[in-house]
């Protein structure tokens, strides 16, 4: 079990990367994370969410991902609720505190999922949540200690050194832990070190002295990570300085933005620059496309959206001849009106859209969950991806779908005049024919290589880079 200091330490990349490196040796390999909460999130087969890193875990097994891989995924609503999924599907949303009364019950999921994945595996992956010392939640803990002791699975606790404090967070975490919690950690690995390792020779010494773990690593950057789907929020950054010349795609940052790993292909795109509109700034006037992602929380959003200012900056863009396409929330957001007659999302209201389409959503309880594939209309270019949304929209501009599916069913709706576009299909920039079509219609190429195909070298690189760097026979060794 790789356990963190804190979030975001590097733990999902590390099981990742460990998934493909194990796999390369001919085991059976499955990542597993007990516990959850993103609301970036991805379709299994069969029709269930999990976090979208366990998706990329078992892509690095190479096998499909599964609702056993991830038993329980929080999708935050709000800074004190949200909802649960349990084996892939939606039970309840509750408040933070709640929760915790919630966590005993839940272990049970929990320890069947694990069980089904052992049956099946030479090498389960688990990947903590958060910090391993939150002490104050240890009680009916699901996500570290209470899973590892639980099960007998030994930990490796891992610290970041780029954030700095990691002799610190590393020995204070023995420091704070019960002692029984400290004695199922085996070793540790310190990530994202930049310089000359020897100069960190020390610091692993000590730190392998204060705490009696074993020392397992000492991870260099990865610079090639950020070619890889961001685990949270926290990790979403624009696509950095680009040369002139190239096409800005804005992308109003909203509180509970959600699968946000669409705008990957684009920034990974040389010819566009991804600029993240944040709050308190405004929607540049240089962009080609403003494109208004997913939500958790589609009319809260739209709240903040208009409170920012923004829904003016939309208006003057589409009347300078811009280009708008919503994703889910940010399609429905685009519609002249949303309700929510049965409190899906918090009281039930109606509240106005932007108005940019002639179309009208409805917030229905049942959530639609499945892969998508078919072709854009009008020009038949074939698209990939999955749906995961409520709610159901109608209007005339619906009668100008932007996609048919090969189902036969069609998809979305585009504006009279073509400017303005919505879609429930998350993934169309993944595939390389549908991302070039649109960067046709923005006046440029595309120029990156096949995105997919780089998903796959940024793993393989992954495995080597942590293959050279953690020692993995010991690793494996440790495994019971």
């Amino acid at each position: 079990m790789i356990q963190g200091t804190g979030s975001d330490v590097g733990k999902s990349l590390l099981v990742a990367g460990l998934a493909r490196a194990f796999t390369e040796r001919g085991l059976r390999v499955r990542p597993f994370k007990p516990q959850n909460m993103s609301n970036n999130a991805a379709v299994t087969p069969g029709g269930g969410e999990i976090g979208r890193a366990q998706a990329l875990q078992a892509r690095a097994a190479r096998v499909p991902p599964s609702v056993h891989m991830n038993p329980v995924l929080l999708k935050p609503q709000s800074e004190i609720g949200s909802q649960v999924v349990v084996q892939g599907r939606m039970v309840a949303t509750v408040k933070a505190r709640d929760y915790q009364a919630w966590k005993p019950r839940l272990m049970h999921a929990v320890l069947d999922s694990f069980s089904r994945l052992t049956d099946e595996a030479d090498l389960v992956l688990v990947e903590g949540a958060g910090s391993a010392s939150e002490v104050n939640l240890r009680a009916g803990d699901i996500a570290n200690m209470g899973f590892a002791r639980a099960t007998d699975t030994p930990v490796v606790l891992v610290g970041d050194i780029d954030r700095g404090g990691v002799i610190a967070s590393l020995v204070g975490t023995k420091a704070v832990i019960d002692p029984e919690d400290a004695a199922m950690i085996a070793g540790f690995i310190v990530n994202r070190f930049r310089g000359d390792p020897s100069l960190f020779a020390d610091g692993m010494r000590l730190i392998a002295e204060r705490t009696g773990w074993a020392p397992l690593g000492l991870v260099p950057h990865f610079p090639e990570a950020a070619r890889l789907p961001a685990e949270d929020v926290l990790g979403l950054a624009g696509s950095g300085p680009r040369p002139a010349g190239t096409v800005t795609v804005a992308v109003p940052v909203l509180p509970r933005i959600a699968n946000f790993d669409d705008l990957d292909p684009l920034r990974a795109e040389p010819g566009v620059s991804v600029v993240l509109v944040r709050p308190g700034t405004p929607i540049p006037a240089e962009a080609a496309l403003v494109l208004l992602p997913g939500s958790k929380t589609t009319i809260d959003d739209l709240d903040v959206f208009r409170a920012e200012g923004w829904d003016i900056d939309l208006r003057a863009h589409v009347r300078r001849g811009g280009r708008v396409l919503g994703l889910c929330g940010g399609f429905q957001m685009l519609g002249r009106s949303l309700a929510d007659p049965h409190g899906i999302e918090g009281a039930p209201r109606t509240v106005p859209g932007l108005g940019l389409l002639d179309v009208e959503t409805v917030m229905t309880p049942d959530k639609r969950l499945a892969a998508a594939t078919g072709t854009s209309l009008p020009d038949a270019v074939p698209f990939t991806g999955y749906e995961m949304h409520i709610g159901a929209t109608h209007g005339p501009d619906a009668a100008r779908p932007l996609l048919r599916l090969a189902d036969g069913r069609v998809d979305g709706a585009v504006s009279a005049d073509g400017l303005v576009a919505g879609t429930y299909v998350h993934g169309l920039f993944a595939h390389d024919a549908q991302r070039a079509a649109w960067l046709t219609r923005l006046g440029t190429v595309s120029e990156g290589a096949g995105y997919e195909a780089g998903v796959e070298a940024a793993l393989d690189g992954l495995a080597r880079h942590i293959a050279a760097h953690v020692d993995c026979d010991r690793l494996l060794a440790l495994a019971r």
